[in-house]
């Protein structure tokens, strides 16, 4: 069956942004000129105008990549019993790590400057995420899953010092390749957050493709 035209339109325009991030969120996007934008794209102006009319509708864009993967996550629930804890805490460990990796600060506060509309919605949809994680280490330390462990102590912890240790400068001061550092990190948080005898419920073997998979996008963008 043939994708329909849409999907298919969405689909080059979103490998077009894709190409565009890595320089935004580095330098980010009040000095960039359409031009720019079309040389990062490696696209002419003329296929670039194709599918962007305006630098507000690439940045738009942008936002709306990572709005979209943000609520790719859905809402947590313990119907699915104790086992649900160890799935969503590898949903939330590939998807932390993707987001401290992606949105940085200049990026944000041009977005804030430039065009404050984005910004409060991706700033909401963050929100939102902080909330329902909130949520999730709560309901594991009323069910016994989790150490009573300060949750938003986690929260920060997965912004600055993630952000820290996945940083280039870190693991060639340190010696350490980006696998090693996620590995450690991800057995770090399991061991911080369940009980002893709650390990088990984790299926370590699901997170070895998840960390290849950031790895191997983290190695494209060195």
């Amino acid at each position: 069956m043939n994708m329909p035209i849409e999907k298919q339109q969405d689909q080059a325009r979103n490998k077009l942004l894709k190409k565009l991030i890595s320089s935004v969120m580095k330098d980010g996007f009040q000095s960039l000129k359409m031009d720019d934008i079309a040389k990062y794209m490696d696209v002419s102006r003329a296929t670039m105008y194709k599918h962007f009319s305006s630098k507000e509708e690439v940045i738009e864009g942008v936002v709306r990549i990572f709005v979209d993967y943000i609520e790719t996550q859905e809402d947590w629930n313990m119907e699915d019993g104790e086992k649900s804890f160890g799935v969503w805490f590898q949903q939330l460990f590939e998807q932390s790590v993707s987001l401290v990796g992606k949105i940085t600060d200049i990026f944000l506060k041009d977005l804030q400057v430039a065009y404050p509309d984005l910004y409060d919605d991706l700033k909401g949809t963050l929100n939102k995420r902080e909330q329902q994680t909130l949520k999730f280490y709560q309901d594991g330390k009323s069910k016994g899953v989790f150490n009573q462990v300060n949750e938003k102590f986690i929260l920060l912890q997965d912004d600055i010092l993630l952000r820290e240790i996945i940083n280039v400068k870190y693991l060639l001061y340190n010696q350490m390749s980006i696998q090693q550092v996620l590995y450690d990190y991800y057995h770090f948080k399991k061991i911080q957050l369940f009980k002893a005898e709650k390990m088990s419920i984790v299926d370590d073997a699901k997170i070895q493709p998840v960390i290849d998979h950031i790895v191997e996008k983290f190695n494209r963008t060195l």
